[in-house]
């Protein structure tokens, strides 16, 4: 009794500590949003589903989905439309035996019908398991387990015989539904996505979609995201309906994206980053068009000509060097141009920014110079991009400065799947070369030891799914350790400094962080991937993959005689070359950063091999792994 008492007593206390913290973290809110001028509004009113059920209405006939370059009437769904479909969606799979909080697998390319089987399910009130197009067969084994999914979404042919393998492997699937028609179907069971929404329902089950969408219970999941894996088994996110319904309400303070804006969902919809930002563009009332190819995105932008997408570093890193490329081979005048234009186009980002005094010399510069050079590398963009979310990795000070100064505003953002992707992020009035930008309005960061990232807030997982184990050494008393590092300066910046469990230490004692050093490498248009080695090493190397079509241009200029791509990349002018370019890019770089021998790779790091994630974050142990040989050759071991 006495125990039973001591326990009680405990949780009473833990109660009170939970409401106080509460009331302190609404009443922060309220402040924030007041400052705002905005009206501070209850979660409930950010369910998704309500969200986009009030768009449906408002909406009608205007665009809500479009596929790029796919056919009808996958091209162009209206907003009625896409509500009718949904709705459909949702009846049919209670028809099916869906239950609530059922799980089901989408396993496709970006399309219009990967986000209303999504918003279907979630009428539903199931959990959408989303995985990666290109996981391996083990991978996808492991998630559909581990999920008990009993539905699976698949995309193309491919995905759809690995969601017939998964069948015969995952005793849970009962039902495989495919979205793309040219398909051939092995099982009369299976059944095409255009063929579920002609099937008719019962009346039991209208009654019991409308019981279902009576309650909105913020607390139920809403999806699970398995992270990416670089090390183990992926482990599954757990994020529910308040997270979502958060991240809507805090991103209304920070983004000017308003209702008929386009996006272009250009990255995974398996990825946090995007399927979060598609959802937010959907909510207020955005035309969101879907890009089945990512290798289609430069006809996209021009076609398309977006007010927004979601980009990585690395997308911006080719565009960058692209650039640089055709700069260095312009006439002299040219160049002189580009650089004046670039150097105007910086200062006036700055006194935008406040940072600086303006003038009206610098003005006339500016529209000048806006007209000469920034309009025409704006239309590579679709000459109407009102910013760019940035997330994945840390972006380089240069690539970022040049993205400014053209008038192309690049919000760089800080966020992981456990935390819902954004935590800080860079605003078209606060935009801090270097930095991920400012908290988010109900997210809280401090810095604990080894400067590691501390996060705590409403958009923050409930936990990893069947890992109770590795949820609790994921927090530290309420507190998400996110495995980075970083610190905050006198603005509530936040800067990111390294992955604290890739540290690599020189067998010199020296701490070098590789996301650093490969960041600056990659910004040479002739270098398409790097990864570097130097844990336990006396100096650093690099492996390195080149851009084959920017090296074979310049291999043809310089009349270089080759048989092969291997032989191109023995040729001794070619191995001169990088060493030039290296010795360039890295004078930012400490003596003991800096690559000292490389060695140039004939094929691609890919998912396919194992040696990237889904994600494009390097597997460095499998890359070490594999190129052994090349590696201790570097080092003189061979």
């Amino acid at each position: 009794m006495v125990a039973f008492v001591a326990d009680l007593t405990q949780i009473e206390q833990k109660l009170l500590v939970f409401e106080r913290e509460s009331r302190r973290i609404l009443a922060i809110c309220e402040h924030l949003y007041a400052k705002k001028g905005k009206p501070f509004m209850s979660l409930e009113q950010f369910h998704v589903v309500r969200l986009l059920e009030q768009q449906v209405k408002v909406l009608e006939d205007k665009i809500a989905l479009e596929g790029f370059e796919m056919a009808a009437p996958w091209d162009s769904v209206s907003w009625r439309k896409f509500g009718q479909i949904t709705e459909q969606v949702a009846q049919v799979l209670i028809e099916l035996g869906l239950a609530r909080q059922d799980r089901a697998v989408i396993m496709s390319h970006n399309c219009p019908q990967w986000t209303c089987a999504d918003v279907g399910l979630l009428k539903a009130r199931g959990v959408i398991v989303p995985i990666y197009p290109t996981s391996s067969q083990d991978q996808a084994v492991y998630i559909v387990n581990d999920s008990e999914a009993k539905f699976i979404f698949a995309g193309d042919e491919k995905q759809y015989q690995m969601a017939c393998e998964l069948q015969q492997q995952c005793p849970s699937v009962e039902h495989i539904i495919v979205f793309d028609r040219s398909v051939t179907l092995t099982d009369s069971a299976h059944t095409y996505f255009d063929d579920l929404l002609a099937q008719s329902v019962s009346e039991a089950t209208v009654n019991e979609l409308a019981v279902r969408m009576q309650k909105d219970d913020l607390d139920e999941l809403y999806t699970l995201i398995y992270t990416s894996g670089t090390t183990g088994d992926p482990k599954g996110v757990m994020l529910d309906h308040r997270n979502f319904a958060s991240m809507v309400r805090q991103h209304d303070t920070k983004l000017p994206f308003v209702a008929g804006d386009v996006s272009l969902a250009f990255l995974p919809l398996s990825h946090v980053f995007e399927r979060g930002w598609t959802t937010y563009a959907l909510c207020r009332g955005g035309k969101n068009v879907y890009l089945n190819d990512p290798m289609r995105v430069k006809d996209a932008l021009t076609i398309v000509r977006p007010h927004t997408l979601c980009v990585v570093p690395r997308f911006l890193e080719k565009i960058y060097s692209a650039v640089q490329e055709k700069v260095i081979t312009a006439p002299s005048s040219r160049q002189k141009m580009f650089a004046w234009a670039m150097s105007v186009g910086q200062r006036q980002f700055e006194v935008k920014q406040g940072r600086a005094q303006g003038s009206m010399r610098l003005s006339v510069q500016w529209a000048l110079a806006n007209k000469l050079v920034y309009s025409k590398l704006q239309d590579v963009l679709g000459g109407r991009m009102k910013f760019m979310p940035c997330g994945g990795a840390s972006l380089d000070f240069k690539i970022a400065g040049f993205f400014q100064g053209i008038g192309a505003p690049v919000l760089c953002g800080y966020g992981l799947t456990e935390t819902l992707a954004t935590v800080t992020c860079n605003t078209l009035d606060n935009r801090v070369l270097g930095s991920n930008g400012q908290v988010m309005p109900e997210v809280e960061v401090k810095i604990g030891a080894n400067d590691e990232i501390l996060v705590r807030g409403t958009t923050v997982m409930r936990g990893y799914y069947n890992r109770p184990q590795d949820t609790e050494a994921a927090f530290e008393e309420g507190w998400f350790k996110t495995g980075d590092a970083g610190h905050l300066d006198e603005n509530g910046n936040l800067f990111i400094t390294d992955r604290i469990k890739e540290l690599m230490k020189t067998s010199n004692g020296k701490y070098i962080a590789p996301q650093r050093v490969e960041g600056k490498v990659g910004c040479c248009p002739f270098i398409e991937q790097v990864a570097i080695v130097a844990d336990a090493r006396n100096y650093v190397t690099a492996l390195i993959v080149p851009a084959f079509e920017s090296l074979e241009a310049w291999a043809k200029d310089k009349g270089l005689n080759y048989e092969s791509p291997l032989e191109l990349l023995r040729h001794s002018h070619v191995v001169e070359h990088f060493e030039q370019r290296l010795k360039a890019l890295q004078h930012e770089l400490a003596g003991f950063e800096q690559i000292k021998k490389f060695t140039l790779l004939p094929e691609a790091f890919s998912t396919e091999s194992g040696l990237i994630t889904p994600t494009l974050k390097l597997r460095r142990k499998m890359i070490y792994r594999k190129y052994a040989r090349e590696i201790n050759a570097m080092y003189g071991n061979i």
